[in-house]
């Protein structure tokens, strides 16, 4: 009987176009119980195989194909209304840590969309950044006040007035910004719940999809911040809530007293990843998900946009302005310095900067700028630049569920999604040969037993 329902069932879809077809198929199928609708496969989300990535340049030459694919995405920000078409090839849909949110495997961060220096020019410049995202298959959108300000929720809310996309079809997270240069700074409850609100009356929506606590406030008990983000969600302002830039053990900590005070617990984290800073994300992060289901979500200075992702471009760049504080944020920029930089009005300064004075003598800027010559090099063999490479390596990592990109023009964000027809070519071999220019594979400390210490 199953293989009778098979083949009903591929009969059904392959009736297609066929309206007729359809009508005698589904009338003779009314009196049979063992038939099964098909409707039913029909409302999950669009997922593209990689296996069509390789028949994406078969039958027509490389160029031919990447142009006529280059004009059709293109074309797709220009149409002021319209539905989502098929996502882009290598565009997939995974859940949100262990949660049932579906996000699709790579969002766009909007710093230098809606950004400062090197930002779009205009809101329609912003517009169409937005809409090729949306119609490439892109469904989260980031925003942050640490970085560009309010200003990034106000024109997000307008393009996604204007656009009239439904609701269901995207997500929407932003960060509460704790900052000790603010007159309104903390995660106090007061804090969180004006900022979620204000948010809200910015952004234009009944609801955010997830807020992220950015950075923890050392003066505010864990438990009123739980206790606050579990306010909010009940109140149907906010869907989910996650963590940015979060150690392992504060992070338990708000798991914990979210247990204990029966609030709803952090879905995701976002930290940095790239091929120069991989410790958290490859020996934490999956620990905290297989234990209380906490996701990653990515970031990193090439794919932001920050750095240019030319080959000839790439080398000691990509470590601008680095604040090497601690082991969690070692790559990260400070928000206060580069708001500052970009207030003067020097993006050279704030992407060409590095600052080596509290990196590990045996770590010289030599040796890195070695590094970034050889995995150029190999970019170049794989006919690719260095920014698709370093966004289809950070891809390779299960634990990725999200990718944040970074764009400033519609050309930009393009080029970022040819790099996910870069994955499958990423094989055992090549993954090997990228381990042996990098050699910085994270590796845990060796268990010291506490009778040796004595």
């Amino acid at each position: 009987m199953s293989q009778i329902m098979l083949c009903n069932l591929a009969n059904t879809s392959n009736a297609g176009n066929d309206t007729n077809n359809n009508v005698n198929t589904n009338s003779s199928m009314e009196d049979d119980d063992s038939y099964t609708l098909p409707t039913i496969y029909r409302v999950r989300a669009p997922i593209a195989s990689l296996d069509c990535m390789e028949e994406f340049n078969g039958g027509v030459s490389a160029s031919t194909t990447q142009q006529s694919t280059k004009e059709q995405l293109l074309s797709a920000c220009l149409s002021a209304q319209g539905q989502r078409s098929q996502p882009s090839p290598g565009i997939r849909y995974r859940n949100l840590g262990k949660s049932g949110l579906r996000v699709s495997n790579v969002g766009l961060g909007t710093w230098t969309t809606f950004g400062g220096i090197g930002g779009c020019n205009n809101e329609e410049a912003a517009e169409a950044v937005v809409a090729l995202a949306y119609d490439s298959g892109i469904n989260v959108f980031d925003l942050s006040e640490a970085h560009s300000g309010h200003r990034a929720e106000t024109e997000l809310g307008r393009i996604l007035l204007r656009r009239g996309w439904r609701r269901s079809s995207y997500i929407v997270t932003t960060k509460i910004y704790w900052n000790t240069k603010s007159e309104g700074r903390g995660l106090s409850r007061k804090h969180i719940i004006e900022s979620v609100q204000t948010s809200l009356a910015r952004l234009q929506l009944s609801y955010i999809d997830i807020v992220m606590i950015h950075k923890v406030d050392p003066m505010c008990p864990m438990e009123e911040i739980v206790r606050a983000m579990n306010y909010v969600i009940s109140k149907g302002w906010v869907m989910y809530w996650g963590t940015s830039r979060w150690t392992p053990v504060e992070i338990m900590e708000a798991y914990t007293n979210c247990r204990q005070f029966n609030c709803v617990t952090p879905i995701v984290e976002q930290a940095e990843y790239h091929l120069f800073y991989r410790d958290k994300p490859e020996l934490y992060m999956p620990e905290l998900y297989n234990k209380i289901g906490v996701g990653l979500m990515a970031w990193s200075t090439v794919t932001i946009g920050m750095v240019s992702s030319k080959s000839e471009d790439c080398g000691m760049s990509l470590l601008s302005r680095s604040s090497y504080k601690n082991k969690y944020s070692s790559f990260s920029w400070t928000e206060d310095e580069t708001q500052s930089l970009y207030k003067e009005g020097r993006r050279d300064v704030a992407t060409q900067e590095v600052n080596w004075k509290d990196k590990n003598p045996d770590e010289e800027p030599r040796k890195y700028s070695d590094k970034f010559r050889d995995v150029c090099a190999l970019a170049e063999r794989l006919g690719c630049s260095f920014g698709q490479l370093a966004i289809a390596w950070s891809l390779k990592n299960e634990s990725v569920q999200c990718l944040l990109l970074g764009a400033s023009t519609i050309e930009q964000l393009y080029e970022s999604l040819q790099s996910l027809q870069l994955i499958p070519k990423l094989n055992t071999n090549m993954m090997n040969e990228i381990e042996r220019i990098l050699e910085n594979k994270p590796s845990r400390p060796p268990m010291i037993s506490t009778l040796a210490l004595r």
